[in-house]
């Protein structure tokens, strides 16, 4: 590839930590306008520019959103701006993060008139004032102390990609046994073929622009080649931390620990030996999970 440019408690403290969010001040490209395509809503936006831009991609998520956004609340790290992108949800998503909207001191939504994962985070990213990026998906959990650790851990160690694995504390052991195995599998290929879960991953402007975001013709394991294009372009640059992640186990339930364990160990096997899936080889629907 060749660049083209430069969890599941709420806890009470909220502070904020200069030194590490002067850390993470990086030199920030122009913010591009939002396309036609999109509506926007702004909280009154103060003077100083949060170091880290929380991107949130929605389809129909009324009820898992607000916890996510309360864990958000509960972070021991507050220096950040929250971006919920919205994929023109049929529910009270939008209703639900408006809401929300006013507990935050930067919360914008974007409404989109089409669908896509990668869509949703791109725009996401596009309207970022943050030199870090923290993209979640709404049925995600967020420990009180998740931001603030991964901030120090990615500063410590000078990645721009850092890759989350999941949490499988409290979990059925079926779903401990599939947490665990995904993530030996993440820790496993970290240095040679690195897969990522798209659902919390933290990544930088920079490196976003420079592997030009996810590739919206992927239907199947865009976030994993994300990694994969940050690895190739500074392999120094990627790396897995040690903090982790709640994910809704819904996915499993509704489509089979099983199957949904085997699509990915296919797809994945498809990608190192044949390449990406950018024709639908292994077809998967979005927001199809209730």
């Amino acid at each position: 590839m060749r660049p083209t440019a430069t969890d599941r408690g709420i806890g009470t403290a909220a502070t904020t930590l200069t030194t590490t969010s002067t850390q993470l001040k990086l030199a920030l490209a122009p913010t591009r306008a939002p396309s036609h395509d999109v509506q926007t809503m702004k909280t009154q936006p103060t003077p100083d520019t949060p170091p880290l831009s929380v991107i949130i991609i929605t389809l129909n998520e009324q009820q898992r959103l607000p916890r996510l956004l309360q864990d958000l609340r509960a972070q021991t790290f507050q220096d950040f701006e929250i971006i919920h992108v919205d994929s023109n949800s049929e529910d009270q998503t939008v209703a639900v993060s408006r809401h929300y909207a006013d507990q935050f001191n930067h919360y914008s939504i974007l409404e989109m008139r089409n669908r896509g994962v990668s869509l949703g985070r791109n725009t996401g990213a596009q309207q970022a004032q943050g030199a870090r990026l923290l993209f979640l998906d709404a049925d995600t959990r967020l420990q009180p102390d998740f931001i603030e650790t991964s901030l120090q851990e990615l500063s410590a160690k000078q990645l721009e990609l850092g890759i989350v694995c999941m949490s499988s504390e409290g979990l059925p052991l079926k779903h401990v046994l599939g947490y665990e195995t995904f993530n030996l599998g993440i820790r496993a290929t970290s240095r040679f073929f690195p897969t990522a879960v798209g659902a919390c991953l933290f990544s930088t402007k920079d490196m976003h622009d420079l592997i030009e975001g996810f590739d919206e013709t992927l239907s199947l394991c865009e976030d994993c080649n994300y990694a994969l294009k940050g690895f190739q372009c500074d392999p120094r640059k990627i790396g897995v931390l040690k903090t982790r992640f709640g994910f809704d186990p819904r996915r499993l339930d509704q489509d089979g620990s099983l199957r949904t364990g085997l699509t990915y160990l296919r797809a994945n096997v498809r990608r190192f030996f044949v390449g990406e899936l950018h024709k639908n080889e292994i077809p998967y629907q979005f927001g199809h999970y209730s």
